[in-house]
């Protein structure tokens, strides 16, 4: 891979204005950047899995009837083809199999990462006392994040093949230490 962090910082920041889904994308790039080291070859795998959580969205402000059509096809241009793939796989309408462990974990924390921060922005503890308890309880509430699809959590822990409690906790435990920057942190009463 040749696509620097910075780079796709950069990119990901001039396609996106809404601070919200930048949020997003730096959140799901913490998780990834964990789950190199959980899921994948730790180290080797910190860019590439952090790249991923921070492009995998990168379009969708500006062409959302297209999206990933223009990130998938600028990665490929660049010739990073493992990446395009990937963010090919974590939109399932698609239909583009899930098969290396990037594609897997992409799948996997994209949609519930997004779903977890959610439940820490209704909590005045946010994200410092929340559990896998918790969360579950709120997915079996479809009016609840109701644009989360559900169906894509199941199947997102099932494809990289681990217990759904035990991957939400990872995902907390993953974002808890950015729960300032990422604004999910205990809110002061008042």
């Amino acid at each position: 891979m040749t696509l620097t962090r910075e780079e796709a910082w950069q990119l990901m920041n001039a396609w996106t204005e809404s601070v919200s889904l930048r949020s997003h994308m730096r959140a799901v790039e913490v998780v990834m950047t964990a789950a190199a080291h959980q899921y994948g070859r730790g180290a080797a795998d910190e860019v590439l899995f952090a790249v991923a959580g921070i492009l995998h969205d990168a379009d969708y402000e500006k062409w959302p009837e297209e999206h990933p059509k223009r990130i998938v096809a600028l990665l490929r241009d660049r010739g990073e083809e493992e990446l395009a793939h990937a963010i090919s796989a974590h939109y399932t309408i698609w239909g583009v199999p899930c098969v290396t462990t990037l594609d897997k974990a992409l799948l996997a924390c994209d949609e519930l990462t997004g779903f977890i921060v959610a439940c820490c922005l209704v909590r005045p503890e946010g994200i410092s006392t929340l559990t896998p308890k918790s969360v579950k309880k709120r997915l079996k509430s479809a009016r609840f994040a109701a644009k989360v699809d559900r169906n894509e959590v199941r199947i997102g822990a099932e494809q990289l093949g681990v217990d759904l409690g035990e991957h939400i906790q990872f995902i907390i435990d993953a974002l808890r230490p950015h729960a300032d920057e990422l604004g999910i942190g205990p809110r002061a009463s008042g």
